[in-house]
């Protein structure tokens, strides 16, 4: 009976507000940018109580560094995932290749992460967790290269890359990742 693990509704409850929250802000950053961002923009968005941002976040820049860690920690965790189950083989490239071209496809939740990442090239606080998505970025470029220079190009390229499918009409398709996935590691 003592070892049991405590479930307390309340802190599930909290949870979910905060994750409600930290989306309602992506969707704002996506669309008017980190100045939109306050806590009633983020509590309306949510469709939560005004006070509810303030309550859970104490101020807008907790708010943003949770948005920033909590895309940074997704992305960074799917690259793990894929780097794992890379062999250097053609499949996990070409998952990787088809994982850009999705992620380029919804440019409102990408374009809401480059806001983000750039707000951590003013705040050095932040950038732990832009370090942890590039940190998978390399391990998984390691599974296909040894060369230092070729991994430092990879993650480079992934960042310039998903970074100019934003400003163009059309982004870059699964095959041109592919393409140039291929090059930056000379496979």
């Amino acid at each position: 009976m003592l070892n049991e693990p405590i479930t307390d509704g309340r802190l599930a409850k909290g949870e979910r507000r905060k994750r409600e929250l930290i989306e309602a802000t992506l969707r704002i950053v996506a669309r008017d940018g980190v100045s939109g961002v306050s806590h009633r923009t983020v509590a309306r968005e949510a469709g939560l109580p005004a006070t509810a941002a303030a309550y859970h976040f104490r101020g807008i820049e907790e708010l943003l560094t949770a948005a920033l860690t909590w895309c940074m920690d997704e992305d960074a965790e799917r690259m793990r995932v894929l780097a794992a189950e890379a062999d250097g083989g053609e499949d996990a490239l070409r998952r990787f290749a088809t994982l850009l071209a999705e992620v380029v496809a919804r440019p409102g939740h990408l374009l809401a992460e480059y806001e983000l990442y750039l707000l951590a090239a003013r705040e050095p606080k932040l950038r732990e967790s832009t370090d942890r998505w590039m940190a998978a970025l390399a391990d998984f470029a390691r599974r296909y290269t040894r060369d230092p220079v070729r991994v430092e190009m990879l993650v480079a390229l992934v960042d310039g890359v998903l970074l100019q499918g934003l400003l163009r009409d059309e982004p870059p398709t699964a095959e041109r990742f592919e393409a140039l996935l291929r090059t930056a590691l000379g496979s």
